[in-house]
């Protein structure tokens, strides 16, 4: 069985922004495929559907929505992830900006897990969800 590490905030704030976003992009993976697996489409369009949730552009346009139900601490970590790249410039087809961006919600995403917080990360895909079927 496989055991999830569960850090205390202070423990986990001291980790470099990188690391989180590290474990944050594979969390939100994971959860994106687990929702669309249960969309009963095949494997192709569930790809599809997971590369169009898990890119930069998406994860920087919903950070635009999550942003005003981030709290203080939450906010600071987005910021931390979002400036972490001065010396880790975009990969060539990202858009800086973007990239940023989603580097600040996948540090943000592996925050939240690795203080357990899980039920927070939850909360924000049904809002990223809602707006996604509100531009649908």
């Amino acid at each position: 069985m496989l055991e999830s590490v569960v850090l205390t905030e202070q423990e986990a704030a001291l980790l470099n922004p990188l690391q989180m976003a590290y474990l944050g992009d594979a969390i939100w993976e994971m959860i994106v495929r687990e929702h669309l697996i249960l969309q009963g489409k095949n494997v192709r369009h569930m790809h599809h559907d997971c590369v169009e949730m898990v890119n930069a552009g998406s994860q920087a346009a919903y950070m635009e929505c999550l942003l005003p139900h981030l709290s203080e601490e939450e906010n600071a970590i987005f910021l931390r992830g979002r400036n972490s790249h001065s010396k880790h410039p975009a990969p060539r087809h990202q858009d800086p900006a973007d990239y940023s961006e989603a580097t600040g919600f996948e540090a943000l995403i592996g925050y939240l897990h690795l203080t357990g917080k899980r039920e927070r990360i939850q909360y924000f895909f049904q809002i990223i969800l809602r707006e996604e079927r509100n531009h649908a």
